[in-house]
């Protein structure tokens, strides 16, 4: 939808885009065309949420295969399709209204929410990374072992070291730019103080296979997200990576008005979330009972269930999820409503129409909402380190 040629295609449809459109605050008509490709985002990305929440209501406190609701869930997918159609083709026809203004602060709120989740899966990922690795090291050649790790490491901590440089070179100036020096430092100083951490006696003691390479992996993802929140800092002389794209009240043609959605923290974070959405998919797979839902009655005799007769040599799916669910549906579908808005608003670099200048703009709201998100997640993740010793009576395995 915000590919220039596609996006100049829009107008052509019936009702979409006619004249010019009227935003809320604004005096006079503004032409649809200069915000054809945001409108179409928010749009389409409503859709898929408001497609997913549907599904989340519905599937609340399912708990077996043996509900009628969960043959919806695993079934039904040329209905399933056409509601997402259906959905999708309707949510052209909103009204504009205070329609984008509105969803604009669901996006950051949902988005935020998923950066907590993909924040979550990346302390995971680090855990499970490290722990895999000191146990092979403990079982073979160690050295090799331990190589990878520093180096591994030490790649993370340099990278790191480049993106601070980096973005204090490009992102502030000697005579201004004190909120950029301000939240680049912040976050330096609590890089520094979660990898101190980390390798704290006390620390090591409870948690054997903790150490730098998780406070590494941390550290460059806080950079990357300062990066981002830094990115949408509405300053054109502190951020040289802002797009601001003006609305036009004159009848121009569309060529007039090229389009510049695309900036590097943006594909950064729509490849990080593709990595996220892996992970997520291979940790599952490794669960035991998702692993089950892809053997077949040939295969249950391993479960202790003996090898039921089949006909005509027809090997049928095995159902495991009679007596409990393998995962909670409604909780799946809440976290693709997330991921919804979090690419929503990745694919349109966090702006908001401005109503009054007639204009896309950076907000502060997005950069807040960034840097607290990074700051979320080292709190989280030195949560991940202490819980053993405030909490040593649980079973944190």
């Amino acid at each position: 939808m915000i590919i220039p040629g596609v996006e100049a295609e829009l107008h052509k449809l019936p009702g979409f885009c006619e004249g010019g459109t009227s935003l809320p605050g604004t005096q006079g008509v503004v032409n649809c065309k200069s915000f054809l490709g945001h409108k179409s985002v928010y749009r389409m990305c409503f859709a898929t949420a408001a497609f997913f929440f549907l599904f989340a209501l519905m599937m609340i406190c399912v708990r077996s295969s043996k509900d009628p609701r969960a043959y919806i869930q695993n079934g039904f997918w040329f209905f399933k399709f056409l509601i997402l159609v259906g959905i999708t083709v309707g949510a052209f026809y909103i009204p504009d209204g205070a329609f984008t203004s509105v969803w604009f602060y669901f996006g950051v709120v949902g988005s935020f929410l998923f950066i907590l989740i993909q924040l979550i899966l990346l302390i995971d990922f680090a855990h499970s990374w490290s722990q895999n690795w000191l146990h092979s090291a403990d079982e073979g050649n160690s050295k090799s072992w331990y190589a990878g790790l520093f180096f591994f490491t030490f790649l993370f901590y340099a990278a790191s070291i480049a993106a601070v440089v980096l973005l204090y070179v490009y992102y502030t100036k000697p005579d201004s730019c004190a909120e950029g020096k301000g939240l680049i430092s912040v976050n330096l100083i609590l890089c520094v103080a979660v990898s101190v951490i980390s390798i704290l006696p006390k620390i090591q003691e409870a948690q054997p296979h903790s150490g730098l390479l998780q406070a590494s992996i941390i550290t460059l993802y806080t950079m990357f997200v300062t990066w981002s929140a830094l990115a949408n800092v509405p300053n054109k002389y502190c951020n040289p990576t802002l797009l601001v794209r003006n609305y036009s009240t004159t009848a121009q043609p569309y060529e007039q008005q090229p389009t510049q959605w695309w900036d590097a923290p943006s594909i950064v974070g729509l490849v990080i979330f593709i990595l996220c959405t892996l992970f997520i998919s291979i940790r599952s797979s490794d669960h035991t009972q998702v692993n089950k839902m892809m053997l077949t009655e040939e295969s249950t005799a391993t479960l202790g269930g003996g090898s039921p007769s089949l006909e005509d040599g027809v090997h049928r799916a095995y159902d495991n999820e009679e007596d409990g669910v393998s995962y909670n549906y409604s909780f799946f579908h809440l976290c693709l409503v997330l991921a919804s808005l979090y690419i929503m608003m990745t694919l349109t670099n966090w702006y908001r129409p401005d109503e009054t200048h007639q204009k896309l703009i950076s907000p502060w709201t997005a950069v807040w909402v960034k840097i607290s998100s990074s700051w979320f997640g080292l709190l989280l993740y030195v949560w991940t380190l202490v819980a053993p010793i405030v909490l040593p009576d649980r079973d944190f395995s």
